[in-house]
């Protein structure tokens, strides 16, 4: 009897908990579906990777070849040339990213007047949502040989001749950062700075009460608190170290090869491949490689997160 009580106490509760929730599961719908769709329907070309595509017999009908698709990327002799730019490149970013959304982030706390504030903010945000082909030629009025404000304006004042920046590799190391920076560091520093607002103002009051300076207050409490959001971030970066940004090194440096020694990372191999074998298996090979790396990467970086500190690692 007690049992049979309990049941239906709880069937009772289950429909009450279903009812309650249910517009919320109304609600769950479109975003599941394009999550199945857009993220998880896709996998299924995986298999591409391993295939010789053959247009007529389908993409379950082509002949299997196993790893020969991977070939293209290890056996070529630009292979170490595009892993070196695009582990170099994309390590550099992370770290000077990082560091340099976190100071504007904390500068921008520091203004008081909302207005400014947002102003600031919005002009930090705006190159974040410019075209790359837009910056591509932003950048080319500024570099270009015959009319570009370098060569034409800015260098004439230090007795420094012309220089044919999109012929000599030297300068793109720095170029390309300089771009990425001042495009990206925007996005970051919206993260932090929301991070750093949502922190409790009774910290700081606390800390100005015993005497500590501005510079202490944010050693000790801005950057400690904010802290599992820098992890998560740099993890996030550190799962995409093998991917670039396509139209960074391609867009940019106008597809010169005169450049291709110190440009040329994975994407735009691929790419360059792509165009002129028209081999889509590579190509799928390529993103399969990148897609493994990166998830094993953010293991081991989660891993070694937990070894220090088990509250600031993702999972």
């Amino acid at each position: 009897m007690t049992q049979a009580i309990t049941n239906k106490s709880s069937t009772s509760k289950r429909r009450s908990r279903w009812k309650n929730y249910f517009p919320l599961y109304l609600l769950m719908i479109p975003g599941v579906l394009y999550l199945l769709i857009n993220n998880y329907v896709p996998m299924f070309g995986v298999v591409i990777a391993f295939k010789d595509i053959n247009y007529q017999a389908g993409i379950l009908g082509s002949d299997w070849i196993g790893f020969k698709n991977f070939e293209y990327l290890f056996k070529t002799k630009d292979a170490l040339i595009i892993t070196r730019n695009t582990i170099l490149y994309n390590s550099l970013f992370i770290v000077v990213h990082t560091v340099i959304a976190i100071f504007v982030a904390i500068l921008l706390n520091e203004v008081k007047k909302k207005f400014l504030s947002r102003f600031y903010q919005s002009v930090i945000l705006l190159p974040y949502l410019i075209s790359m082909v837009i910056v591509s030629y932003l950048v080319y009025s500024m570099l270009s040989v015959e009319s570009g404000l370098m060569n034409k304006a800015i260098l004439p004042l230090f007795g420094i001749d012309s220089i044919s920046w999109y012929s000599e590799a030297k300068y793109w190391p720095y170029i390309l950062t300089l771009v990425h920076i001042w495009k990206g560091v925007g996005f970051l520093c919206v993260v932090y700075l929301a991070s750093i607002i949502s922190i409790d103002t009774e910290y700081y009051e606390a800390a100005t009460l015993d005497g500590a300076s501005r510079w202490y207050q944010i050693r000790s409490i801005t950057i400690p608190l904010i802290m599992p959001v820098i992890i998560m971030m740099t993890m996030l970066a550190i799962g995409r170290i093998f991917y670039s940004d396509f139209g960074l090194f391609y867009q940019v440096p106008m597809d010169s090869g005169a450049l291709s020694k110190t440009t040329n990372v994975i994407d735009t191999y691929v790419y360059r491949g792509l165009m002129n074998l028209g081999d889509i298996g590579m190509s799928s090979a390529a993103g399969l490689y990148q897609s493994l790396v990166g998830f094993v990467l953010v293991i081991v970086s989660n891993y070694a997160v937990r070894k220090f500190s088990k509250d600031n690692a993702l999972f």
